[in-house]
């Protein structure tokens, strides 16, 4: 079946080999829900609130997710249907959240550990939104076009901001742009990441659409994030970006589809010349450090060095949730915490509290992956695999992003354990049919 699916992914009929059934109930159950996790995503991005401040008394993101809950809760408690459906992924953001809790008497600052644990607790919400309510292949598409277009408001957004000058002064004559306001994109290291965990997921649609026009459109999607990326000056965002493509290449090595990355890649190699030779000199600084002029390059060497003899001197017991900025202070001065998630974990919850995250984030990364293995699907197969490359993209970000409790993985994850379900529900179709 694989075989099959590799050779002839572009024919209509493949697509109808082991259709994913969806009644009129399936779709139209947590629609409420679904809606709601997508407009609070879009005011996350873009912070509505900020450019019409008679939205601000409203608090429109904590009223779009009471909304959600409220409605999720109701609906399954009409349909006599358990609120929680538990599985190892939400047992080990449980975890976490019961390993930061436990070890609130013991942080440098407990009322502060409370503050980050509050947050985190919204953190997964929207995971465990995102994995119940995103159950039938339908909705998993709907989302992945949203998110594009999402995307691409954040690109548009970038490119105004780059030609009108709105940037952030860092000295040394390196300007970076402001994304928006939004509170996952307005910095540009974090504006790189966002696009970098979407821009698979547009990729997936690509690979998944049958409609020429379509493709053109999404191909057009994909090329602005590439170059909202390049816009942030991110060095992490470009390190980030290198591996989406590394891994594609290895995911499509035996595949037709590899030619469009040929494509992408000569594309790529064209617009060379037209990079801005600060934006070279910035990526030069990767791999030599010392030639930061900023200073943050050495930086943030520094501090990963620093929290890793902290971690070894206190490896069992971290600081507490968030605390890691104390840490840090205490270790070098200064109000900035370590620019890295694992050390993050470790340093606030300790090697236990990492191991969780990394098995947490190991697990999502497989769930995607067997189903690339055994659905014969293809456009929830193309769509797992932008999962599970978002999920890659993670992973090598959060070496350089401070973003351990925040929203970016989550949501991501959240999709994932729903495409899970989603591809159990149609293996259970399929035996039913045989049987």
């Amino acid at each position: 079946m694989a075989q099959e699916l590799e050779l002839e992914w572009w024919r209509p009929q493949a697509a109808q080999e082991a259709p994913l059934r969806e009644t009129a109930v399936d779709t139209d159950q947590a629609a409420v829900p679904f809606w709601s996790v997508m407009a609070f995503t879009g005011v996350l991005l873009f912070s509505p609130q900020t450019y019409v401040p008679a939205l601000a008394p409203l608090r429109p993101a904590l009223l779009i997710i009471l909304v959600g809950v409220l409605s999720y809760v109701s609906d399954r408690w009409a349909r006599g249907l358990p609120i929680f459906e538990w599985n190892r992924e939400s047992g080990l953001i449980a975890g976490l959240g019961l390993l930061a809790a436990l070890t609130v008497p013991f942080s440098i600052w407990p009322g502060g550990s409370l503050a980050v644990l509050f947050d985190y607790a919204k953190t997964a919400t929207i995971f465990f939104l995102l994995s119940h309510v995103v159950t039938t292949l339908s909705r998993l598409r709907l989302a992945a076009w949203l998110l594009t277009w999402m995307a691409i408001g954040l690109g548009l957004f970038a490119l105004y901001n780059s030609l009108t000058g709105a940037v952030i002064d860092q000295g040394a004559n390196q300007d970076r742009l402001v994304g928006n306001e939004g509170a996952l994109t307005k910095n540009p290291n974090d504006l790189a990441l966002m696009v970098n965990l979407l821009l698979p997921l547009s990729v997936g649609l690509f690979f998944a659409s049958k409609e020429a026009w379509q493709r053109v459109f999404l191909l057009a999607a994909i090329g602005m994030e590439a170059v909202t990326v390049v816009l942030t000056y991110s060095r992490g965002g470009a390190l980030t970006l290198g591996v989406i493509l590394l891994v594609y290449f290895w995911k499509l090595r035996r595949r037709r589809e590899r030619s469009f990355l040929y494509a992408g890649l000569l594309a790529a190699l064209l617009a060379l010349p037209v990079l801005p030779s600060s934006y070279v000199d910035r990526l030069s600084t990767i791999t030599n450090v010392e030639a930061d002029r900023t200073g943050s390059a050495q930086e943030r060497m520094s501090d990963m060095i620093i929290a890793a003899k902290t971690i070894m001197a206190n490896p069992l017991i971290g600081a507490g949730m968030g605390m890691n900025m104390l840490v840090m202070r205490e270790a070098r001065g200064g109000w900035l915490g370590v620019h890295n998630v694992y050390l993050e974990h470790a340093l606030d919850l300790g090697l236990i509290g990492l191991g969780m995250f990394v098995l947490l984030l190991w697990s999502c990364i497989r769930a995607v992956a067997r189903i690339q293995e055994q659905s014969s699907s293809p456009e929830l197969v193309f769509l797992a695999q932008g999962l599970e490359i978002s999920l890659i993209a993670y992973a090598t970000a959060a070496m350089f992003h401070p973003v351990s409790y925040q929203y970016y993985f989550y949501y991501i994850a959240g999709l994932a354990i729903g495409a899970r379900a989603i591809a159990g529900a149609s293996r259970g179709s399929a035996s039913e049919v045989e049987a």
